[in-house]
Protein backbone atom coordinates (compact mmCIF):
# COMPACT_ATOMS: atom_id res chain seq x y z
CA UNK A 1 0.00 0.00 0.00
CA UNK A 2 1.62 3.16 -1.21
CA UNK A 3 0.41 6.58 0.24
CA UNK A 4 2.88 8.47 -1.46
CA UNK A 5 2.02 11.04 -4.23
CA UNK A 6 2.46 10.42 -8.26
CA UNK A 7 4.67 13.04 -9.75
CA UNK A 8 1.10 13.44 -12.09
CA UNK A 9 -0.89 13.48 -9.36
CA UNK A 10 1.52 16.27 -7.52
CA UNK A 11 1.39 18.36 -10.53
CA UNK A 12 -2.28 18.21 -10.79
CA UNK A 13 -2.46 19.04 -7.21
CA UNK A 14 -0.27 22.04 -7.55
CA UNK A 15 -1.58 23.17 -10.53
CA UNK A 16 -5.31 23.11 -8.93
CA UNK A 17 -4.08 24.80 -5.81
CA UNK A 18 -2.22 27.23 -7.81
CA UNK A 19 -5.62 28.37 -9.65
CA UNK A 20 -7.73 28.27 -6.66
CA UNK A 21 -5.29 30.81 -4.93
CA UNK A 22 -4.67 33.04 -7.67
CA UNK A 23 -8.01 33.23 -9.97
CA UNK A 24 -10.68 32.19 -7.77
CA UNK A 25 -9.26 33.42 -4.18
CA UNK A 26 -10.05 37.15 -5.34
CA UNK A 27 -13.44 36.63 -6.80
CA UNK A 28 -14.73 34.64 -4.09
CA UNK A 29 -16.64 37.97 -2.75
CA UNK A 30 -18.05 38.21 -6.06
CA UNK A 31 -18.74 35.09 -6.29
CA UNK A 32 -20.86 34.50 -3.16
CA UNK A 33 -22.66 37.77 -3.49
CA UNK A 34 -23.51 37.38 -7.31
CA UNK A 35 -24.08 33.56 -6.96
CA UNK A 36 -22.38 33.29 -9.82
CA UNK A 37 -18.97 31.85 -11.64
CA UNK A 38 -17.37 34.63 -13.44
CA UNK A 39 -16.52 33.07 -17.24
CA UNK A 40 -13.22 34.01 -17.07
CA UNK A 41 -12.76 31.74 -14.29
CA UNK A 42 -14.86 28.59 -16.16
CA UNK A 43 -12.43 29.18 -19.11
CA UNK A 44 -9.68 28.62 -16.78
CA UNK A 45 -11.02 25.68 -15.36
CA UNK A 46 -11.45 24.13 -18.57
CA UNK A 47 -7.69 24.99 -20.08
CA UNK A 48 -6.16 23.33 -16.86
CA UNK A 49 -8.77 19.80 -18.04
CA UNK A 50 -11.01 20.72 -14.82
CA UNK A 51 -14.08 20.07 -16.11
CA UNK A 52 -13.26 16.38 -17.16
CA UNK A 53 -10.25 15.25 -15.62
CA UNK A 54 -11.45 11.68 -15.29
CA UNK A 55 -12.99 11.34 -18.97
CA UNK A 56 -11.14 9.75 -21.65
CA UNK A 57 -8.64 11.80 -23.97
CA UNK A 58 -11.08 10.77 -26.93
CA UNK A 59 -13.79 12.49 -25.88
CA UNK A 60 -11.70 15.80 -24.82
CA UNK A 61 -10.76 14.92 -20.80
CA UNK A 62 -7.39 14.31 -19.38
CA UNK A 63 -8.18 10.59 -18.74
CA UNK A 64 -5.94 11.24 -15.23
CA UNK A 65 -8.50 8.95 -12.94
CA UNK A 66 -10.22 9.66 -10.16
CA UNK A 67 -7.58 10.64 -7.70
CA UNK A 68 -6.46 13.22 -9.53
CA UNK A 69 -9.74 14.47 -10.01
CA UNK A 70 -10.04 14.06 -5.82
CA UNK A 71 -6.64 16.16 -5.29
CA UNK A 72 -7.56 19.04 -7.65
CA UNK A 73 -11.77 18.90 -6.38
CA UNK A 74 -10.04 19.34 -3.31
CA UNK A 75 -7.90 22.23 -3.59
CA UNK A 76 -10.79 24.33 -5.23
CA UNK A 77 -12.87 23.48 -2.60
CA UNK A 78 -10.56 24.89 -0.17
CA UNK A 79 -10.83 28.12 -1.77
CA UNK A 80 -14.57 28.09 -2.64
CA UNK A 81 -16.84 25.27 -2.38
CA UNK A 82 -19.20 26.17 -5.38
CA UNK A 83 -16.95 26.12 -8.35
CA UNK A 84 -16.24 22.88 -6.98
CA UNK A 85 -19.58 22.13 -7.27
CA UNK A 86 -20.19 23.13 -11.07
CA UNK A 87 -16.91 20.78 -11.82
CA UNK A 88 -18.45 17.71 -9.92
CA UNK A 89 -21.96 17.92 -11.89
CA UNK A 90 -20.09 17.82 -14.69
CA UNK A 91 -17.61 14.77 -14.25
CA UNK A 92 -20.57 13.35 -12.65
CA UNK A 93 -22.86 13.30 -15.93
CA UNK A 94 -20.21 13.17 -18.25
CA UNK A 95 -19.42 10.13 -16.52
CA UNK A 96 -22.55 8.16 -17.20
CA UNK A 97 -22.53 8.98 -20.63
CA UNK A 98 -19.45 7.69 -20.85
CA UNK A 99 -20.28 4.44 -19.16
CA UNK A 100 -23.94 4.03 -20.87
CA UNK A 101 -24.17 5.72 -23.98
CA UNK A 102 -23.35 5.36 -27.47
CA UNK A 103 -20.71 5.86 -29.82
CA UNK A 104 -22.48 8.23 -31.33
CA UNK A 105 -23.73 9.56 -27.83
CA UNK A 106 -20.39 9.99 -26.28
CA UNK A 107 -18.76 11.83 -29.38
CA UNK A 108 -21.98 14.26 -29.56
CA UNK A 109 -22.28 15.08 -26.03
CA UNK A 110 -19.15 14.29 -23.85
CA UNK A 111 -17.25 17.02 -25.41
CA UNK A 112 -19.73 19.39 -24.84
CA UNK A 113 -18.82 18.90 -21.02
CA UNK A 114 -15.53 19.64 -21.79
CA UNK A 115 -14.63 22.61 -23.50
CA UNK A 116 -16.28 25.68 -24.59
CA UNK A 117 -18.93 27.79 -22.91
CA UNK A 118 -21.47 24.80 -21.94
CA UNK A 119 -21.57 22.34 -19.10
CA UNK A 120 -23.31 19.12 -17.58
CA UNK A 121 -26.72 18.83 -15.56
CA UNK A 122 -27.81 15.78 -13.99
CA UNK A 123 -31.82 16.12 -13.14
CA UNK A 124 -33.29 13.87 -11.09
CA UNK A 125 -34.57 14.84 -7.88
CA UNK A 126 -38.27 16.61 -7.66
CA UNK A 127 -40.42 18.77 -5.89
CA UNK A 128 -42.97 16.08 -4.42
CA UNK A 129 -40.75 12.97 -4.20
CA UNK A 130 -37.34 14.10 -3.08
CA UNK A 131 -34.99 11.72 -4.36
CA UNK A 132 -37.08 8.65 -3.93
CA UNK A 133 -36.72 6.79 -7.05
CA UNK A 134 -40.08 4.66 -6.45
CA UNK A 135 -41.78 7.91 -6.36
CA UNK A 136 -40.80 9.43 -9.77
CA UNK A 137 -43.31 11.37 -11.18
CA UNK A 138 -41.88 13.68 -14.57
CA UNK A 139 -43.38 11.28 -17.47
CA UNK A 140 -42.16 10.08 -20.78
CA UNK A 141 -44.33 9.48 -23.46
CA UNK A 142 -43.67 7.81 -26.99
CA UNK A 143 -44.54 9.28 -29.98
CA UNK A 144 -43.54 7.32 -33.04
CA UNK A 145 -39.75 7.39 -33.30
CA UNK A 146 -39.43 10.15 -30.27
CA UNK A 147 -40.47 10.67 -26.87
CA UNK A 148 -42.34 13.61 -25.21
CA UNK A 149 -40.95 14.34 -21.51
CA UNK A 150 -43.30 16.49 -18.93
CA UNK A 151 -42.07 17.38 -15.33
CA UNK A 152 -40.34 19.13 -12.91
CA UNK A 153 -37.12 18.94 -11.48
CA UNK A 154 -35.47 20.25 -8.37
CA UNK A 155 -32.18 21.76 -7.38
CA UNK A 156 -30.87 21.10 -10.80
CA UNK A 157 -27.14 22.63 -10.59
CA UNK A 158 -25.98 24.24 -13.96
CA UNK A 159 -29.09 24.08 -15.28
CA UNK A 160 -28.85 27.54 -16.85
CA UNK A 161 -26.17 26.89 -18.73
CA UNK A 162 -26.23 25.87 -22.18
CA UNK A 163 -25.45 22.23 -22.68
CA UNK A 164 -26.45 18.24 -22.41
CA UNK A 165 -28.65 17.50 -19.54
CA UNK A 166 -29.54 14.04 -18.52
CA UNK A 167 -33.21 13.87 -17.54
CA UNK A 168 -35.01 10.59 -15.51
CA UNK A 169 -38.25 10.12 -16.51
CA UNK A 170 -40.82 7.53 -16.07
CA UNK A 171 -42.42 5.92 -19.78
CA UNK A 172 -45.73 6.14 -19.63
CA UNK A 173 -47.20 2.75 -21.34
CA UNK A 174 -44.32 0.44 -19.70
CA UNK A 175 -43.66 2.17 -16.55
CA UNK A 176 -40.18 1.95 -16.54
CA UNK A 177 -37.77 4.50 -15.68
CA UNK A 178 -35.83 5.50 -18.57
CA UNK A 179 -32.92 8.19 -18.54
CA UNK A 180 -32.77 10.92 -21.52
CA UNK A 181 -30.27 13.56 -22.83
CA UNK A 182 -31.04 16.83 -24.12
CA UNK A 183 -30.03 19.70 -24.85
CA UNK A 184 -31.03 22.46 -22.19
CA UNK A 185 -33.00 25.07 -23.93
CA UNK A 186 -34.51 23.30 -26.64
CA UNK A 187 -38.02 23.48 -26.77
CA UNK A 188 -40.03 23.31 -23.53
CA UNK A 189 -37.31 23.52 -21.45
CA UNK A 190 -37.14 26.61 -18.98
CA UNK A 191 -35.85 27.10 -15.71
CA UNK A 192 -36.86 28.94 -12.16
CA UNK A 193 -35.03 32.06 -10.84
CA UNK A 194 -32.20 30.41 -8.41
CA UNK A 195 -33.35 29.61 -5.06
CA UNK A 196 -31.33 31.69 -2.43
CA UNK A 197 -29.81 28.54 -0.73
CA UNK A 198 -27.66 30.05 2.31
CA UNK A 199 -24.15 28.84 1.44
CA UNK A 200 -22.34 26.83 -1.30
CA UNK A 201 -22.69 29.88 -3.64
CA UNK A 202 -21.40 30.66 -7.12
CA UNK A 203 -23.14 27.06 -8.05
CA UNK A 204 -27.27 28.68 -8.48
CA UNK A 205 -29.86 25.57 -7.70
CA UNK A 206 -33.13 26.18 -10.05
CA UNK A 207 -36.03 23.96 -10.64
CA UNK A 208 -36.29 22.50 -14.16
CA UNK A 209 -39.50 22.94 -16.18
CA UNK A 210 -40.12 20.44 -18.80
CA UNK A 211 -43.34 21.06 -20.58
CA UNK A 212 -44.08 18.85 -24.27
CA UNK A 213 -40.03 18.65 -24.77
CA UNK A 214 -39.99 16.49 -27.55
CA UNK A 215 -36.75 14.60 -28.47
CA UNK A 216 -35.46 11.32 -30.58
CA UNK A 217 -36.17 7.72 -28.99
CA UNK A 218 -32.01 7.40 -29.95
CA UNK A 219 -31.61 9.83 -26.98
CA UNK A 220 -32.76 6.61 -24.52
CA UNK A 221 -28.87 6.61 -22.29
CA UNK A 222 -28.51 3.10 -21.46
CA UNK A 223 -31.47 1.13 -23.19
CA UNK A 224 -34.91 0.96 -21.91
CA UNK A 225 -35.57 0.50 -18.02
CA UNK A 226 -31.87 1.10 -16.95
CA UNK A 227 -32.58 4.44 -15.65
CA UNK A 228 -32.48 3.09 -11.75
CA UNK A 229 -29.01 1.10 -12.51
CA UNK A 230 -27.55 4.62 -14.30
CA UNK A 231 -28.06 6.01 -11.17
CA UNK A 232 -27.20 4.00 -9.11
CA UNK A 233 -23.88 3.86 -10.37
CA UNK A 234 -23.80 7.84 -11.26
CA UNK A 235 -24.85 8.37 -7.72
CA UNK A 236 -22.10 6.42 -6.48
CA UNK A 237 -19.30 8.67 -8.49
CA UNK A 238 -21.33 11.56 -7.56
CA UNK A 239 -20.42 11.24 -3.96
CA UNK A 240 -16.43 11.18 -5.03
CA UNK A 241 -17.09 14.90 -5.85
CA UNK A 242 -18.99 15.52 -2.92
CA UNK A 243 -16.92 14.16 -0.75
CA UNK A 244 -13.80 15.75 -2.57
CA UNK A 245 -15.91 19.20 -2.13
CA UNK A 246 -16.49 19.10 1.54
CA UNK A 247 -12.89 17.42 2.17
CA UNK A 248 -11.91 21.00 0.75
CA UNK A 249 -13.97 23.64 3.21
CA UNK A 250 -12.85 20.84 5.78
CA UNK A 251 -9.02 22.07 4.82
CA UNK A 252 -9.52 25.47 4.84
CA UNK A 253 -11.97 25.47 8.38
CA UNK A 254 -9.34 23.43 9.72
CA UNK A 255 -6.13 26.10 8.63
CA UNK A 256 -8.13 28.87 9.27
CA UNK A 257 -8.96 28.02 13.15
CA UNK A 258 -5.01 27.26 13.05
CA UNK A 259 -3.99 30.42 11.77
CA UNK A 260 -5.97 31.93 14.37
CA UNK A 261 -4.60 30.12 17.12
CA UNK A 262 -1.66 31.24 16.26
CA UNK A 263 -2.25 34.74 15.61
CA UNK A 264 -4.43 35.85 18.38
CA UNK A 265 -2.53 36.98 21.09
CA UNK A 266 -3.16 36.88 24.26
CA UNK A 267 -1.23 38.75 26.97
CA UNK A 268 1.54 38.86 24.53
CA UNK A 269 1.30 35.39 23.61
CA UNK A 270 -0.93 33.82 20.88
CA UNK A 271 -3.49 31.59 21.99
CA UNK A 272 -1.98 28.31 20.84
CA UNK A 273 -0.23 28.43 24.42
CA UNK A 274 -3.62 26.99 25.86
CA UNK A 275 -4.56 23.93 26.20
CA UNK A 276 -8.24 23.44 25.20
CA UNK A 277 -6.66 25.06 22.02
CA UNK A 278 -3.87 22.41 21.29
CA UNK A 279 -6.72 19.75 22.22
CA UNK A 280 -8.61 21.42 19.55
CA UNK A 281 -6.12 21.73 16.89
CA UNK A 282 -5.25 18.41 17.43
CA UNK A 283 -9.00 17.13 16.98
CA UNK A 284 -9.34 19.11 14.07
CA UNK A 285 -5.90 17.50 12.30
CA UNK A 286 -7.18 14.22 12.84
CA UNK A 287 -10.65 14.31 11.46
CA UNK A 288 -9.09 16.13 8.29
CA UNK A 289 -6.29 13.68 8.15
CA UNK A 290 -8.61 10.53 8.36
CA UNK A 291 -11.70 11.91 6.16
CA UNK A 292 -8.57 12.77 3.36
CA UNK A 293 -7.20 9.12 3.66
CA UNK A 294 -10.39 7.60 3.17
CA UNK A 295 -11.99 10.37 0.33
CA UNK A 296 -8.38 9.07 -1.54
CA UNK A 297 -9.05 5.60 -1.01
CA UNK A 298 -12.25 6.20 -2.96
CA UNK A 299 -10.61 7.84 -5.65
CA UNK A 300 -8.30 4.60 -5.90
CA UNK A 301 -11.19 1.79 -5.66
CA UNK A 302 -13.36 4.01 -8.48
CA UNK A 303 -10.28 3.62 -10.74
CA UNK A 304 -9.97 0.24 -10.39
CA UNK A 305 -13.21 -0.80 -9.75
CA UNK A 306 -14.55 -2.34 -13.56
CA UNK A 307 -18.14 -2.09 -12.65
CA UNK A 308 -18.70 1.58 -10.85
CA UNK A 309 -21.76 0.50 -8.88
CA UNK A 310 -19.33 -1.75 -7.03
CA UNK A 311 -18.47 1.11 -5.16
CA UNK A 312 -21.49 2.28 -3.93
CA UNK A 313 -21.29 0.98 -0.18
CA UNK A 314 -17.56 2.84 0.14
CA UNK A 315 -18.77 6.09 -1.83
CA UNK A 316 -21.63 6.90 0.41
CA UNK A 317 -20.17 5.64 3.86
CA UNK A 318 -16.99 7.86 2.75
CA UNK A 319 -19.81 10.52 2.06
CA UNK A 320 -21.63 10.64 5.04
CA UNK A 321 -18.15 10.53 6.82
CA UNK A 322 -16.63 13.24 5.27
CA UNK A 323 -19.52 15.98 5.36
CA UNK A 324 -20.68 15.11 8.82
CA UNK A 325 -16.91 15.51 9.77
CA UNK A 326 -16.32 18.76 7.82
CA UNK A 327 -19.10 20.03 9.96
CA UNK A 328 -17.36 19.27 13.34
CA UNK A 329 -13.86 20.67 11.83
CA UNK A 330 -15.97 23.88 10.79
CA UNK A 331 -17.47 23.96 14.54
CA UNK A 332 -14.24 23.43 16.46
CA UNK A 333 -12.41 26.27 14.57
CA UNK A 334 -15.19 28.38 14.99
CA UNK A 335 -14.74 27.80 18.88
CA UNK A 336 -11.05 28.55 18.38
CA UNK A 337 -11.83 31.69 17.02
CA UNK A 338 -14.58 32.59 19.51
CA UNK A 339 -17.02 35.81 19.01
CA UNK A 340 -14.78 36.48 16.36
CA UNK A 341 -16.28 33.21 14.49
CA UNK A 342 -20.08 34.16 13.54
CA UNK A 343 -18.68 37.63 11.87
CA UNK A 344 -19.30 38.05 8.47
CA UNK A 345 -15.73 39.15 7.98
CA UNK A 346 -14.24 36.04 8.95
CA UNK A 347 -13.99 33.51 6.29
CA UNK A 348 -15.02 30.59 8.94
CA UNK A 349 -18.38 32.12 9.35
CA UNK A 350 -19.13 31.52 5.54
CA UNK A 351 -17.22 27.78 5.68
CA UNK A 352 -20.12 26.98 8.80
CA UNK A 353 -22.63 28.04 5.72
CA UNK A 354 -20.92 25.99 3.50
CA UNK A 355 -20.36 22.61 5.35
CA UNK A 356 -24.04 22.12 6.54
CA UNK A 357 -25.23 21.66 2.90
CA UNK A 358 -22.78 18.01 2.83
CA UNK A 359 -25.14 15.72 5.19
CA UNK A 360 -27.87 17.07 3.13
CA UNK A 361 -27.16 16.68 -0.51
CA UNK A 362 -26.96 13.96 -3.05
CA UNK A 363 -28.69 11.47 0.02
CA UNK A 364 -29.25 12.71 3.21
CA UNK A 365 -26.94 10.51 5.99
CA UNK A 366 -29.85 8.87 8.15
CA UNK A 367 -30.72 7.22 4.43
CA UNK A 368 -27.42 6.50 3.29
CA UNK A 369 -26.56 5.20 6.65
CA UNK A 370 -29.31 2.67 6.06
CA UNK A 371 -27.98 1.83 2.12
CA UNK A 372 -24.45 1.16 3.66
CA UNK A 373 -26.12 -1.33 6.35
CA UNK A 374 -28.34 -2.95 3.39
CA UNK A 375 -24.43 -3.77 1.36
CA UNK A 376 -23.24 -4.65 4.47
CA UNK A 377 -25.73 -7.06 6.07
CA UNK A 378 -26.35 -8.84 2.16
CA UNK A 379 -23.41 -10.32 2.06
Amino acid sequence: MDFQLTKEEQLIQGAAREFAEKEIGPAVEEIVSSNRVPEEILAGLRELDLFALPVPEVYGGAEAGYVCYILAMEQIARVCPGVAVILSVNNLAAAAVNIFGTEEQKKRYIPQGTRGDTAFSFAFTEPGTGSDPKQLAATAKKDGDHYVLNGTKRFITNSSYRGPIIVFARETETDQVNAFILDKFCEGYSVSEPWNKMGVKGAPLHDVYLRDVRIPAENVLGGLGKGFWILKVAMALGKIGISSIFLGAMLAAYEDGLRYAVEKTHRGEPIAKFQAIQMAVADMFMKYESCRWMTYRLGSLAERAKDKGDILKDSAATKIFVTETAVDVARISMGIHGSYGVMEDYRISRLWKDVIFGPQVEGVSHLLKVLVAGEILRK
